[in-house]
């Protein structure tokens, strides 16, 4: 016999692997949430006892010789299927969509006398009634819950076409041909060539996870060049990420995480509870999952979250040593999240929410506490204001929740605070943000607070007693944007997560927001008649600046500030470091005049403290003599780094050699020290890396290496330099590669 041979019936007991603790008397048998671990089908079943002389050869009956996958890209079923980009030498389809394999047999095929069937088999305990073991039969009298046809037959071969179910489990399969006979079942032997992948198709209308809208898809599930934003949302700055979700390894590494986290193989047909466990699986900080969060600006032990330019490099090397990947910020965890998503066929973005609230008393207020005298009291405000904060959306149906709440969900990976005892965050409905139904699962309240908190400034006298000074209900979500599909330019999206500041609608959801228990402040204090505004500036890295304050008197009596200018390095997350500046002018306003106030900033004050990403905040605050009102307001000013220049030469054509040149010119008087630079390109050029022990100040760095494309179309080469003394220097070239 060639090489097969069991039953379509129901599937033979497979040993049970290795189990974690013990189940006996708890379970009948081990958990099944490992996609790696296959069970054995054994070639032979026999329906009756052996006799004196052993059991009937079956070797007279219908025998397989072969079975093609039809895996090669150029075959029908990876161009339709839209896997044809995934580099594997295995067959990768979607759910609910037919793909084909050929049979060849010892003879040709006569349905009214042979009987077979095609087995699927997924983890190591395949069982019928749990979906991890599929028979499908070719014949009207047999059902199966994956529909089944004979395609062609033509002499000993036939081409059969297998439609997965519309929830079937997510993963990687084994797939056997089994031969009824009236003894018994043969089947093939396992073979990896079998092996197969079976994806969440957003092209199938009744899969879960189905977009209706073709460029949306081309951009959410097959693009692998993001745009990340970043900055401030008056100065907004790009971060390209190269996704590599077709790249080899990466696929088989999205499946690891979820073996990982333990999540039963039975659930992971269902998007909603896929998105979640891979939210708490792309932190560490509670489950050993992909990436270590660091914010401390030392990154000794790993890479700076500024160096990184795409998902592949974190995901092969978790999948690999089964660690953590160190470091991270929440655009990296958005980036590999989105690398894990639209692997697996869920559509999906990285969205961008300027001045993020994260408010540490669970309402809808973010607490400045400033003293007697104007001052922010840095010890006593403990909520914070991100600059901005990444997180990803992914599309798909929402039958808990009611009709019309399905769509784009909200889900964040960087750990920000728990959710059912783990760091995770979503999927929450993003018309339910935008609704106020902050009951809604999952976190909808969490989400809502990141982007509809009032900034709300309070003055503390010395009894400890609070005054209400100011309350900004305009600075939190100032504008939320993503990538707009198949284009390189950003799309606001802000009104899909609210209304319109001031609104009718806006203030019905905020009063449904407090029926659910989140607290306000409703009240405005009186305005003070003196308007203070700060200017908005671009400035490089490097650069002396002067800061230009303007003091309006609206009365029709003179005004006396005694006002607090206070500048700071900033992180991102709004956490503030060493403070350069610091004074306490004495400004007079004539009636209904404005005053200028200059104040020089030198680049020496702040250049030897600057923290990652170059943000200088200024906090501008004084008291009203005449009248003790407190009036104030704050500026931040996002430092441009210098740029990366990349160019290709040669002949842009498949598989033809190419370089790329890498330079950079240090701007600055002083040396750089321990310089890592980056490069890598989808469908061009893996990851690769290159250190510089030094480069003197005013002096060039130049990076030359070959590659050669693999495929045609429009692609891009992106490079990151980062060292302890300068973060977040990119650069990029687009370019178009020939067949």
């Amino acid at each position: 016999m060639s090489d097969t041979t069991t039953t379509p019936t129901s599937p033979p007991a497979p040993a049970p692997p290795p189990s974690k603790g013990n189940r006996r008397g708890r379970k009948a048998g081990p958990a099944d949430n490992s996609n790696s671990e296959f069970a054995n089908f054994p070639e032979v079943e026999y329906f009756i006892a052996p006799g004196p002389r052993g059991y009937p050869p079956l070797t007279e009956f219908l025998d397989i010789w072969e079975v093609d996958m039809m895996r090669r890209t150029d075959e029908s079923n990876k161009l339709e299927h839209h896997t044809a980009l995934y580099n594997s030498e295995h067959l990768v389809i979607r759910r609910a969509q037919e793909f084909q394999i050929k049979l060849t047999f010892n003879r040709p095929y006569k349905p009214n006398e042979d009987k077979f069937a095609v087995e699927f088999t997924i983890g190591s305990s395949p069982q019928f009634s749990k979906g991890t073991y599929i028979p499908v039969f070719f014949t009207k009298d047999r059902q199966s819950a994956w529909a089944g046809r004979i395609i062609a037959s033509s002499d000993n071969v036939i081409t059969v076409g297998i439609t997965p179910g519309t929830n079937c489990i997510v993963g990687k399969y084994n797939l056997y041909v089994a031969v009824v006979t009236p003894y018994g079942v043969r089947r093939t032997r396992p073979d990896k060539s079998r092996e197969m992948y079976i994806l969440f198709n957003p092209w199938a209308k009744d899969d879960a996870v189905f977009l209706d809208d073709e460029m949306e898809r081309e951009e959410c599930v097959m693009n692998e060049m993001g745009i990340i934003y970043h900055g401030a949302y008056n100065d907004v700055a790009e971060r390209s990420w190269n996704y590599g979700q077709f790249n080899f390894g990466v696929l088989d590494a999205c499946l690891f995480v979820l073996d990982q986290s333990e999540m039963p193989i039975i659930n992971r047909g269902d998007p909603i509870k896929v998105a979640r466990q891979a939210s708490a699986m792309m932190n560490s900080q509670d489950d050993n999952g992909v990436l270590v969060g660091d914010w401390s600006g030392d990154y000794f032990y790993g890479v700076s979250p500024t160096s990184w330019t795409g998902s592949t490099d974190i995901l092969i090397s978790y999948a690999r040593s089964k660690t953590p990947v160190r470091y991270a910020q929440c655009w990296v965890y958005a980036g590999v999240f989105n690398t894990f998503l639209r692997c697996l066929g869920i559509p999906s973005r990285v969205v961008t929410n300027f001045f993020s609230a994260h408010d540490n008393d669970g309402n809808l207020k973010t607490d400045i506490i400033l003293d007697e005298n104007g001052r922010i009291d840095r010890n006593r405000t403990r909520d914070s204001v991100w600059n901005y904060h990444c997180w990803n959306e992914c599309y798909m149906s929402r039958p808990d929740l009611p009709q019309g709440y399905g769509g784009w969900q909200i889900v964040d990976a960087t750990p920000q605070e728990t959710s059912d005892g783990l760091y995770r965050c979503g999927p929450a409905s993003v018309h339910a943000i935008k609704h106020g139904e902050i009951c809604f699962p999952f976190d909808a309240a969490f989400v809502f607070a990141e982007v509809n908190s009032d900034v709300v400034f309070y003055s503390r006298r010395k009894d400890g007693t609070m005054d209400l000074v100011k309350v900004n209900r305009t600075h939190i979500g100032r504008m939320v944007l993503t990538k707009a599909p198949g284009d390189e330019t950003r799309r606001d999206i802000t009104n899909q997560y609210k209304f319109p500041e001031g609104t009718t609608e806006e203030r019905t959801v905020l009063e449904k927001a407090e029926e659910y228990g989140c607290q306000r402040i409703k009240a405005d204090p009186p305005l003070a008649d003196v308007d203070l505004t700060l200017p908005t500036l671009e400035i490089s890295v490097g650069d002396d600046f002067e800061l230009d304050l303007e003091f309006v008197n609206r009365s029709k009596e003179k005004r006396t500030v005694e006002a607090y200018i206070s500048g700071s390095v900033v992180y991102y997350t709004g956490v503030s470091g060493h403070e350069f500046l610091f004074r306490t002018p004495t400004v007079q306003i004539g009636p209904q005049k404005s005053v200028k106030e200059l104040v020089q900033i030198e680049s020496k004050k702040y250049m030897q403290h600057l923290v990652e990403q170059g943000n200088l905040n200024f906090i501008v605050t004084g008291k009203i003599k005449e009248t003790g009102r407190i009036i104030t307001a704050t500026k931040l000013v996002a430092l441009h780094n210098p740029k990366l220049t990349v160019e290709v030469s040669g002949n842009a054509k498949v598989n033809e050699e190419m370089m790329v040149t890498v330079e950079f010119t240090n701007p600055f008087s002083f040396s750089l020290e321990d310089v890592n630079v980056r490069m890598e390109g989808p469908g061009v050029m893996l990851p690769r890396r290159k250190t510089f022990s030094l480069i003197l100040g005013n002096s060039n760095l130049t990076w030359t290496e070959q590659f050669s494309p693999l495929r045609a179309g429009k692609t891009r080469i992106i490079a990151t330099l980062d060292c302890p003394s300068l973060r977040q220097v990119d650069g990029q070239v687009s370019f178009t590669v020939e067949p």
